[in-house]
């Protein structure tokens, strides 16, 4: 079946819903603007997109956090375009995040505040009554979600979906991007030859997704609906691994290229309206989306990237700015690159600073990120049914491993692994997916390795809580601020599936969510719906927490389609 956006909205420093946001588009405004480091340094300040102290004392809701009272703010504004039951067991919340409330890692009742309890909170407040399910994949985390709740709806699970992206502005994540040298000091250019890093942003972004249009609210009066959402259908989407590296993109692209061309079997390219990149202006992103998509024989195809007026929204990033695409596919013109001067980058795409007129037809977003992942989703209106139908297989347990304490990791893999030295860089997360994964894949005979048909997927609940606190302490004391690109890279949780990728070859999709609980049946509804992806023949799969030394767990599976 098709999974239709029945409503949507963009709650960002240039306005506070959708229509707003595509207005200062169109006249050419950007959000970015220069602000003073955290850590009283000049050579620290940055370039951003941030809320103005008027608008954050307007959107602060009292008894919530700054980044609750945002997904709050943007949910409630997409809901009232839409009839839906929020109180309905067919109707789900995904929140797409990367660090969430991390600015308040210190504070007594941070447990409450972690991802998973964060989303619960939202879920209430909103009179939603299922579990909430956040996706934290770094920055493809936006489209991984979107991919996951078409999915969820098209095997049946749901009826309904809300999917809201957010993050931030905090010392935390500013101090990490800028401990990896990416920042750029002025306004990014997005696939320039003169871009020398990205900037952040804060947003929240919200998706309503249904199985059906019947949702839309005043349906005798189409005045009362976007001209973008009329009948625009989430028709496929894919997550792919560059089994390469877990913070630097693939040269090759191959994984970007690979969820292109899944999303596009059996799309005519000269139909496509638009590619919307990641486009970060970052040197080594921006050149590997220009060698995937060459590779996937869309060069001709008119692409921009957004990263110009918002900066890099990471966790809200992928859901703004399939939005603004979705709008301007439909209004027949694709938003000029703002920064954009002269191409930087070595394969052929069709971008410029102006805005383009096009077709109203179907485009593709495209997104990449830490741990070797990439997503893409291809969304068209007034889409046909799949003339095939993939349904979710029943999939059968092949072999099993579980650790908790008192086991002694180093000891375990100096006994029965001991032939990867990374292992000793990795934080204690992924030190115990990296072990658990080991003993299980060595139930497995032959091994499999460099495959393209194996996916990694795995749960947990205090998302990285062990390295975020290692990593703040880097970043604790003024006269003694040495942030730590090692640690802050790990401070993403998908960073584990990464690792196992990297360290077996696997090419598939590696995706991370983080639960309320251990809730097996969630946990069976994701896994079921990813072999929705007709590629993937076998998932490592399972629960992987670690709080500190006396409280973890590694339950991993294997299983088969």
């Amino acid at each position: 079946m098709n999974v239709y956006c029945i409503a949507d909205n963009i709650l960002s420093p240039l306005g506070a819903t959708t229509a707003e946001n595509y207005e200062a588009l169109r006249a050419g405004r950007s959000a970015l603007t220069s602000y003073a480091s955290y850590s009283g340094r000049s050579e620290d300040d940055y370039v951003a997109s941030r809320f103005s102290d008027e608008q954050r004392e307007e959107l602060m809701i009292h008894g919530l956090t700054w980044f609750e009272s945002l997904c709050y703010h943007s949910v409630t504004e997409a809901m009232s375009h839409c009839a839906i039951d929020v109180a309905s067991p067919r109707t789900l919340l995904v929140v797409s995040t990367t660090k969430a409330n991390i600015d308040y890692l210190s504070a007594t009742d941070y447990a409450t505040l972690q991802p998973a309890e964060s989303a619960k909170r939202i879920a209430s407040l909103l009179g939603i009554t299922t579990p909430p399910l956040v996706v934290c994949n770094a920055c493809i985390s936006g489209v991984a979600a979107l991919v996951t709740a078409q999915r969820l709806l098209d095997c049946g699970s749901y009826d309904t979906a809300i999917v809201v992206g957010c993050d931030v502005i905090s010392h935390f994540v500013v101090s990490g991007f800028q401990s990896l040298k990416a920042m750029s000091p002025e306004p990014c250019r997005p696939f320039d030859i003169e871009r020398i890093g990205l900037n952040l942003g804060e947003a929240a972004a919200t998706m309503v997704l249904s199985v059906t249009v019947s949702s839309f609210k005043n349906q005798d009066s189409p005045s009362e609906r976007s001209v973008a959402l009329q009948s625009w259908a989430i028709v496929r989407g894919a997550i792919r691994n560059d089994a390469y590296h877990i913070s630097s993109p693939s040269p090759k692209g191959e994984g970007c290229a690979s969820a292109i061309r899944y999303v596009t079997e059996g799309v005519d390219s000269k139909t496509l309206s638009a590619l919307n990149a990641h486009g970060t202006a970052t040197m080594y992103n921006d050149q590997m989306e220009s060698v995937a998509i060459a590779s996937a024989g869309l060069s001709d195809v008119p692409m921009n990237s957004l990263k110009g007026y918002y900066g890099h929204t990471l966790g809200a990033s992928g859901l703004l700015e399939t939005i603004i695409t979705m709008h301007s596919v439909a209004h027949g013109e694709l938003l000029g690159t703002r920064g954009f001067s002269e191409i930087g980058v070595s394969r052929r795409v069709n971008i410029s600073s102006q805005p383009m007129p096009i077709s109203k037809q179907s485009f593709v977003k495209v997104i990449s990120g830490f741990g070797g992942c990439n997503a893409a989703v291809y969304c068209a209106p007034n889409a046909p049914s799949p003339s095939q139908q993939y349904t979710a297989n029943t999939y059968s347990v092949e072999h099993h491993v579980r650790i908790t304490p008192p086991s002694d990791l180093t000891e375990i893999y100096k006994q029965q692994i001991g032939n990867y030295p990374k292992f000793y860089k990795m934080d204690k997360l992924s030190q115990l997916g990296f072990i658990a994964s080991e003993l299980l894949l060595k139930q497995e005979s032959p091994r499999k390795e460099q495959c393209t048909d194996r996916a990694v997927v795995l749960f947990n609940h205090s998302s990285s809580v062990w390295v975020d606190r290692e990593y703040a302490k880097s970043i604790a004391v003024r006269d003694d601020y040495f942030p730590s690109p090692s640690l802050f890279v790990y401070t993403l949780p998908n960073i584990v599936c990464g690792e196992i990728a990297v360290r077996n070859g696997y090419h598939a999709e590696t995706s991370f969510y983080i639960l309320p609980n251990k809730d097996e049946d969630m946990m069976h509804q994701v896994l079921a719906s990813t072999f929705l992806d007709k590629t993937i023949q076998s998932i490592l799969a399972g629960w992987i927490d670690y709080e500190d030394d006396q409280h973890f767990e590694a339950e991993l599976k294997l299983i088969k389609r």
